[in-house]
């Protein structure tokens, strides 16, 4: 793809996500705040397809909090085989279950100080939960789609997702930080996939420095 263009202007880039995608919400499934707490936790190296399709009878299995702090760890690791890396998510599951009750009260914490302390939570997963359950925009979600897209869109060179993070708070008004965020992972997986790009239907072809004929 060819660099030609200069970098946009963000909120050129959020208008015109805007356009295309409208009111978006997280595409995690979930009715109770520690719910999508835990399909976020899944959802590490694992599409949400898929989460979507093992949480409903994982959460049927494990109805409360309580009930995750008390799983036996072979069962919760036989429900979430299908997500991946199932073993160390079943102990950061049941990890996170136990702390936010026993050092919590039961409530997921408000803040990202405390809730990056939660077993199998780091930035990603802590912003995703607080600006959610809460509408608290501490950060910007960083996944492997964002990742891409604002490094082919010129905002970042960076490749750590904690320095994208900083890169992206600094030139993000933090009113649009949230949905800016699900705008480009939708955009990741509509036009601008990691091995195909579909560039002359992309909404923002007509200023993107990648846009490639």
């Amino acid at each position: 793809m060819k660099q030609s263009r200069k970098t946009p202007e963000i909120t050129e880039v959020y208008r015109l996500l805007e356009a295309e995608f409208g009111v978006v919400e997280t595409p995690l499934t979930f009715t109770k705040p520690y719910e999508l707490a835990i399909a976020v936790i899944l959802s590490a190296q694992c599409t949400d397809e898929r989460v979507n399709t093992v949480t409903p009878e994982l959460f049927r299995t494990f109805p409360t909090l309580e009930s995750f702090a008390k799983a036996s760890l072979p069962l919760l690791e036989k429900k979430i085989f299908s997500t991946g890396f199932y073993k160390n998510k079943a102990k950061s599951i049941q990890g996170f279950a136990r702390m936010v009750l026993d050092e919590f009260g039961g409530e997921i914490p408000k803040t990202m100080e405390e809730a990056i302390k939660l077993p199998g939570f780091g930035r990603k997963t802590a912003n995703v939960v607080l600006a959610e359950i809460y509408g608290v925009v501490e950060g910007f979600v960083v996944d492997t789609h964002v990742k891409r897209l604002t490094k082919r869109l010129g905002f970042t060179k960076k490749t750590d997702p904690v320095q994208i993070e900083r890169e992206m708070i600094k030139i993000t008004p933090k009113e649009i930080c949230r949905n800016l965020s699900l705008y480009l992972i939708f955009l990741g997986r509509k036009n601008c996939q990691a091995r195909r790009t579909f560039c002359s239907t992309c909404p923002l072809s007509s200023l993107c420095p990648s846009f490639s004929e």
